[in-house]
């Protein structure tokens, strides 16, 4: 693993010249913080030594290298999940070559669907905490302990600072952002009624396919966590209706300029 990381940050520097201080996850029809980032380099995923290669329509996979607000930044135009066949370690090499290539901390986003009976389609909710439903953990098998400890620490998994200044930054927007816990589960399927009912009595207030892995390995590595969600569909008894991937990325695509907002100041002034 760790000579895998070695090879696919050593091809990145002689690539770019830029040293992130901050990487980006970008989720499902929420690419448009990218027009944000005023972008020095770009390089497709299957050009980088051992790193997968996106097949979800929606994520189209480049990594972007730049500014945004000040900072350097690196930003995944499309992400690897646990349903596309990858392992959960292969889904996370990307957090562990950033790491290596200098990012302090991490900003992740997602679509999600709501089981919080008090959230609407288009709510943008910001993790406080998320439950691991994936079967299995990306820290699995021999450590690495250039990397992190055996047993890392995840009872602050997403950083309380920067979720304070999100949320001032969203009131002073009048963006309306709610706190909530994220349960990642392995997909594809939508879940079921009653798999939705089992989430929201287990304590989550949103699920989705996605970011618990990502964080997971940024934790080990001691990379403060940043993640937002923005509520495509309804997991909530009496308003279940039938959802397609063009759904949520519509739903995504219009409340995505309100998350991106959220996001480039919160960069400018962490």
């Amino acid at each position: 693993m760790l000579k895998k990381i070695n090879e696919a940050v050593a091809y990145l520097e002689q690539q770019t010249d830029v040293r992130p201080d901050l990487g980006i996850i970008l989720g499902t029809g929420l690419g448009g913080l990218v027009d944000e980032i005023t972008i020095i380099d770009t390089i497709s995923y299957e050009d980088i030594p051992h790193f997968p290669v996106s097949t979800v329509e929606s994520h189209s996979g480049k990594l972007i290298f730049g500014e945004l607000g000040g900072k350097k930044v690196i930003a995944m135009q499309g992400r690897f999940h646990y349903y596309e066949g990858y392992s959960l370690k292969e889904v996370t090499f990307p957090v562990r070559v950033m790491k290596q290539l200098g990012i302090e901390r991490l900003v992740v986003s997602n679509a999600s669907g709501g089981v919080n009976p008090d959230y609407e389609i288009g709510e943008i909710m910001l993790l406080k905490d998320h439950i691991n439903l994936f079967p299995g953990n990306p820290l699995i098998g021999k450590n690495i302990d250039d990397l992190g400890p055996r047993f890392p620490d995840m009872s602050d998994a997403y950083d309380v600072d920067m979720i304070a200044l999100a949320e001032k930054i969203a009131k002073e927007n009048e963006i309306k952002v709610v706190r909530g816990i994220y349960a990642g589960l392995t997909g594809p399927t939508l879940e079921t009624p009653a798999e939705y009912k089992m989430i929201h009595i287990l304590g989550a207030d949103a699920v989705g396919m996605s970011t618990v892995p990502e964080v997971i390995v940024a934790r080990h590595m001691d990379i403060p966590c940043f993640a937002v969600s923005i509520i495509t569909d309804l997991g909530v008894e009496g308003k279940i209706q039938k959802v397609s991937v063009q759904d949520v990325i519509e739903v995504a695509s219009r409340q995505e300029p309100k998350m991106t907002k959220i996001i480039k100041q919160l960069v400018a002034r962490i």
